[in-house]
């Protein structure tokens, strides 16, 4: 996992580290604007914006280290009077000992006119809650504008550290140095965008953090014994398909067996038995009799227009016509559950409102999910996972626009249920499925992409 911290969360773990094990904040920056310096290109001018904060600190330790190795080297305020206090006062008093200028200009576009080389973007940091105004925000327009390649430090000016969405207007940046740990912008559309290529700066910080939104990373699935067989992982029963929707229940039993279920069984609507069973060879496809007559270790219901969940007193797993208004918060409390809907389904759900920004869905997801037993998979672009008992969130970074077609989902809730038979816990199922699902479209970009497409390159994901 990749901790996304909060602006609060960061500042603890650096006051953890200056009261805790006594490093001088000094040192924190320091440290910061090598590392920045680092990522510049040897040779080319720099010029740097220092804003009135500890961000503008590390932007003067910047700009005089650059000038210590000899580098030409300007540094510009927003502001004449910038009311540099502690650290960042120290670190003017060593810019201007070494015969540094720190200029501003009421005309920020004008003089940058003339500017060549990289800007370094050290206006905000941490402290950025609101949009911008005033001059500040007339030297970030300016910036922008001016097609100068920008180094942000820690994150572009304009961004809330905390947040996934863009407040106002942002500097967009070509690179980042994330110092210490990535922030939530770093790591969340659309903030991530004005982000540019992130670097994390290493700084001396004694722990790693806890974060209450982390990323998820490449998941380590269990090694399988030399001697397996079917019987070792697993057997995923599926309640799907109905008439005109067989389809829906054909990817279930795919994406179960794509990741490696050992059996699956199809449980059907009589009149698609024929259909599905012609087309998923590999799955034991059976007329629905009203009852769950096989001893499964799981049960996926609800692909392909099934509404009513089966008694089952096991691990189970809803999708699609499953997920029926007002139902959530009944399957939260249900141990041993996963229900994974779109915004749509989960506003009917849980009846919300719909959520449309990155930040709603964050905050909803935390609101019905957090410690509850059952888990969330709230689908869309970077699907928020919430709930199994944790209070932290997990966000999917894999993935593109080309898995916005239909099946997409009937696929992922089959890999869900696939792993989940496996033996794997229900939120890391989860976690698996949303993670090689989203890798395996990467591997083929571009819309157009079916479900089918997306299976076939889940045994070399695997594999790998």
């Amino acid at each position: 996992m990749i901790p996304l911290l909060t602006a609060d969360e960061m500042r603890a773990a650096e006051r953890q580290a200056i009261e805790g094990w006594g490093v001088p904040s000094l040192v924190l920056q320091e440290h910061a604007a090598l590392g920045a310096l680092a990522l510049l290109p040897v040779g080319q001018p720099i010029h740097v914006l220092a804003g009135p904060g500890n961000n503008g600190g590390d932007a003067l330790a910047l700009a005089r280290l650059a000038r210590l190795e000899g580098r030409e080297v300007s540094v510009w305020s927003p502001s004449a009077q910038p009311g540099w206090r502690d650290d960042a006062a120290h670190q003017a008093r060593l810019w201007k000992g070494l015969g540094g200028e720190i200029r501003t200009s009421s005309a920020p576009m004008e003089a940058m006119a003339v500017w060549r080389g990289w800007v370094v973007d050290g206006l905000f940091g941490l402290g950025t809650t609101r949009p911008l105004e005033g001059p500040a925000l007339a030297w970030v327009r300016a910036l922008n504008a001016s097609g100068l390649p920008v180094l942000a430090l820690d994150l572009p000016s304009g961004l809330d550290p905390s947040s996934a969405e863009i407040p106002g207007e942002a500097v967009r940046a070509a690179r980042t140095a994330c110092f210490g740990f990535r922030k939530v912008c770093h790591g969340l559309m659309p903030a991530r965008e004005a982000c540019g290529e992130i670097t994390v700066v290493p700084i001396p910080l004694d722990r790693v953090p806890s974060a209450a939104i982390q990323l998820l990373e490449r998941p380590v699935l269990p090694a399988r014994a030399w001697d397996a067989h079917k019987g070792s992982f697993g057997h995923v029963a599926i309640r799907a398909g109905s008439p005109g929707m067989s389809g829906a229940a054909v990817l279930s039993a795919l994406g179960a067996l794509r990741v490696g279920a050992g059996l699956v069984t199809v449980l059907t609507d009589p009149e698609v038995r024929a259909e599905v069973a012609a087309q998923v060879p590999e799955a034991m496809v059976r007329s629905w009799q009203g009852a769950v007559t096989v001893e499964a270790d799981v049960l996926l219901a609800g692909p392909g227009g099934i509404a009513q969940v089966p008694d089952w007193d096991g691990p189970l797993v809803l999708d699609a016509s499953a997920l029926q208004e007002g139902e959530g918060r009944r399957w939260m409390e249900r141990p041993g559950t996963a229900i994974t809907p779109h915004p749509g389904e989960f506003a009917r759900l849980f009846r919300l409102p719909r959520p449309m920004l990155m930040d709603e869905r964050l905050a909803q997801a935390r609101q019905v999910a957090m410690g509850k037993p059952g888990v969330l998979l709230l689908k869309g672009a970077q699907s928020v996972l919430a709930g199994g008992a944790r209070e932290d969130l997990w966000i999917n970074p894999t993935g593109h626009p080309g898995l916005a077609t239909g099946g997409s989902g009937d696929l992922l809730a089959g890999m869900v249920a696939g792993f989940r038979a496996q033996g794997l816990p229900m939120r890391e199922a989860v976690a698996a499925a949303a993670w090689f699902h989203g890798a395996a479209a990467d591997l083929l970009p571009g819309p157009g992409l079916l479900p089918r497409d997306l299976a076939d390159q889940l045994p070399g994901l695997l594999r790998g």
